[in-house]
């Protein structure tokens, strides 16, 4: 380990001088939740270092142990561990012109392991966190994760009662589900972006050994503070929830659409607002995409979104939710004209919402249909914000 630091210290620019070196995101654990943050932060294109406290990523069990999804995220991360070991032992980069080594250079950079590392120090100074390698190098860091149960550890942080992210079982009695930035596959739990962000502690996000849902939605949490130089406590719900949706992480825990499905997004986007509403069974969350909408399901929830709904449903009392009725709704909504929605709808039906059903007007919509048109035409997710209980602000 001392010779790992060492060669560390020898590598890193200026570290002759000062000894410090910076990151906008450091990220100190091991397993699953550590490595999935990792890879989202650099994702989001902001500079992360990995401290783990083994000699290297174990990828001896992937196969036997590990989900494919989950065996890939170690195979990346022991990839990059790689590539910087590489990059530290050349001391300088490849010649310019030659075709993407640049590009992996950039990588290289933006996305650091270090292995084996014993932490000497741990703390807050001045406008971001430092961590102590030894005694004279040291990283710094806008945002720290901690992906660890480490006592020795956290001891160094000297926070009293500092205790993991709390998830969250979906129910429907409250809206704190449309405030989720990671459903966990395979239960019927989320993470809240406001029970990962820690009271009167900003830039400290702590979450343990947590899933690779948890890791990665921590990782975009730390590149959003990271990125626009705010404190945690200022994130903006919607643009983490919007990067790690583009990032394919299920928000809404539903096990029968998967993110292959070609309506995955707006199926996902509509189940965030509750305009429509999940059966749960146990720790299975059951979207049913192909059962029929009914008029019920819907009415208050979209009321709740847009003033301008209670006039429809007045004007149209315990009607089909049929294709016909569904274009008149969004139409009077969302001030659009009802002849060129159905001479779109129409274009699209098959071809890019995807749907096996023929485009009819009188046919009552499925859940993956009506998810479809809502979202595509009023927007209530991107355009509609919630407040930190998940109350929609209008």
């Amino acid at each position: 380990m001392i010779k790992a630091l060492f060669v560390f210290a020898m590598l890193l620019p200026g570290v002759i001088q000062a000894q410090t070196t910076r990151a906008d995101v450091v990220i100190l654990g091991n397993g699953d939740a550590a490595y999935s943050s990792a890879l989202q932060v650099s994702r989001s294109g902001v500079s992360v270092v990995l401290l783990t406290q083994r000699p290297a990523v174990d990828l001896s069990d992937m196969k036997t142990n590990k989900s494919a999804e989950i065996a890939k995220i170690y195979e990346q991360v022991r990839q990059k561990e790689i590539d910087f070991a590489a990059y530290n032992r050349k001391k300088t980069t490849a010649p310019k012109k030659k075709k993407g080594v640049r590009e992996k250079v950039d990588s290289i950079k933006l996305f650091k392991v270090i292995t084996d590392t014993v932490l000497a120090d741990l703390k807050w100074v001045g406008n971001g966190w430092e961590a102590k390698l030894t005694k004279d190098i040291s990283l710094k860091c806008k945002v720290l994760i901690i992906a660890e149960e480490d006592k020795k550890q956290l001891s160094k942080l000297s926070i009293v009662d500092l205790k993991p992210a709390d998830l969250s079982a979906l129910n429907y009695t409250e809206n704190s589900y449309r405030t989720t930035i990671a459903g966990v596959t395979g239960t019927a739990n989320f993470l809240s972006l406001y029970h990962l962000l820690i009271p009167d502690q900003e830039n400290l996000l702590y979450i343990g050994r947590g899933s690779t849902e948890i890791g990665q939605a921590a990782g975009a949490t730390a590149a959003y503070a990271a990125f626009f130089k705010t404190k945690t406590s200022l994130s903006n719900l919607k643009r983490i929830q919007g990067e790690l949706l583009s990032y394919k992480l299920p928000l809404m825990p539903f096990n029968d659409v998967k993110i292959i499905d070609s309506n995955w997004l707006a199926i996902q986007k509509v189940g965030l607002t509750g305009i429509l509403k999940a059966e749960i069974k146990g720790q299975k969350v059951l979207f049913n995409p192909d059962r029929a909408v009914t008029y019920e399901e819907i009415k208050q929830p979209i009321k709740d979104y847009y003033y301008k709904a209670q006039i429809w449903f007045d004007d149209h009392q315990d009607v089909p939710v049929n294709l016909e009725n569904t274009i008149s709704l969004v139409a009077y909504v969302g001030n659009k004209a009802v002849d060129a929605t159905k001479a779109e709808l129409q274009k699209k039906w098959n071809t890019n919402y995807r749907f096996s059903s023929k485009y009819d007007l009188k046919k009552v919509l499925t859940r993956r249909e009506f998810s479809v048109i809502i979202n595509e035409y009023l927007k209530p997710f991107d355009d509609v914000n919630v407040d930190r209980i998940g109350r929609v602000i209008r």
